[in-house]
């Protein structure tokens, strides 16, 4: 089985309290909007505080998508060498060891594709095979684990590489007052991470203290494509998300998940660590509610999204590298990676230490 050897989390060094974000964006709205709105909006969503790319007095109304994704590829190259290094750093690997890049963000657009960019700041291979996800939104961490185990289980010798560059500040459109985007001026962050994973027949295999993946699904759910993504436009990215989330997570995905650990004579209760993405805290109390978990079970996740907000597909990253940086679970515990995003779609990687 495929072996993660190492996730890494980092951050832009612009990190923020919660009140301050909320008095600064409260400045960009229309008159005679009402701010009490928003900044009950912050105050719901459990974030205590973010990491932003830019410092927070350069944020303000802007029209011009060139300029704002030109400073998305500066700082996602910058933030993203960190990652990377990092990651190869805690797996014991060298950059010319990777036989296989995946990159993932929904934050921007870059062609070349952040990886190619970075391959040689960062001593990637020529011949590395690289392949850049762009439009999987939060689920692209789970979903891009998933996509390593099935090339490692075909080239079991070889060495692989997710990295996840997320910078949702840049998005954020200030004098947009509909409520998709308050919700999402109050609980995105900024941030990157970077997992290394090895074949069952590497030499690195059975090193280290990271889980074995065991198995992954991939689930679209019809007639839901537009409850959640992007409208992309002259004036950049717009936040599409539908109020229908919280049920269609309750009535499907929770369903989903008992289905897909029962395939391997599993029930929720049986998981040790949940590596949940934190959507939003009313997502995480729907989750546990419909599976019947106590609230200690997604205790990960509602800390990654009090410290560090809403990373989009880096978020599950975070998590993990928690957990691990913890003290890893006992040898035979049973992880679960989760993700939702755009499609409307979820992402399930069941793990085993």
């Amino acid at each position: 089985m495929t072996r993660v050897l190492s996730v890494s989390s980092v951050f832009p060094p612009h990190r923020y309290p919660q009140p301050q974000i909320t008095e600064a964006l409260a400045r960009f709205l229309p008159p005679g909007f009402d701010s009490g709105l928003l900044r009950r909006v912050h105050a719901s969503v459990r974030v205590d505080s973010r990491h932003l790319a830019l410092p927070l007095e350069r944020y303000g109304p802007s029209n011009d998508f060139g300029a704002t994704n030109a400073l998305f590829v500066e700082s996602a190259l910058e933030l993203g060498a960190s990652a990377l290094r990092a990651g190869l750093a805690g797996a014991g690997c060298a950059a010319h060891d990777i036989d296989l890049v995946m990159s993932t963000t929904v934050t921007g657009l870059a062609t070349p594709s952040l990886e190619a960019r970075l391959a040689t700041r960062t001593g990637l291979r020529p011949d590395v095979k690289r392949v850049p996800l762009f439009g999987l939104g939060c689920a692209a961490g789970a979903a891009g684990l998933g996509r390593l185990h099935d090339y490692l289980t075909g080239r079991p010798g070889h060495a692989a590489l997710l990295l996840s560059t997320e910078l949702c500040s840049l998005t954020l459109q200030p004098t947009d007052t509909s409520m998709a985007n308050l919700v999402a001026g109050a609980l995105f962050g900024d941030g990157a991470g970077a997992l290394v994973a090895v074949g069952s027949g590497h030499p690195l295999h059975d090193t280290g203290t990271g889980p074995r993946v065991v198995a992954s699904r991939s689930r679209l759910y019809p007639g839901t494509e537009d409850l959640l993504g992007w409208d992309i436009g002259h004036w950049g990215f717009r936040m599409v998300l539908g109020r229908e989330l919280p049920d269609l997570v309750r009535l499907h995905v929770a369903e989903e998940i008992e289905s897909f650990l029962a395939g391997h004579d599993l029930k929720p209760a049986d998981v040790d660590a949940w590596i949940c993405h934190p959507g939003g805290p009313k997502i995480l109390d729907v989750l546990a509610e419909a599976l019947s978990l106590p609230d200690a079970a997604f205790a990960a996740s509602r800390r990654s999204l009090a410290t560090a907000g809403n990373l989009s597909s880096a978020s599950v990253l975070h998590i993990l590298s928690g957990i691990q940086a913890a003290g890893p679970p006992a040898p035979g515990s049973v992880g679960l990676m989760l993700a939702f995003g755009p499609g409307f779609a979820s992402e399930l990687v069941l793990l085993r230490w």
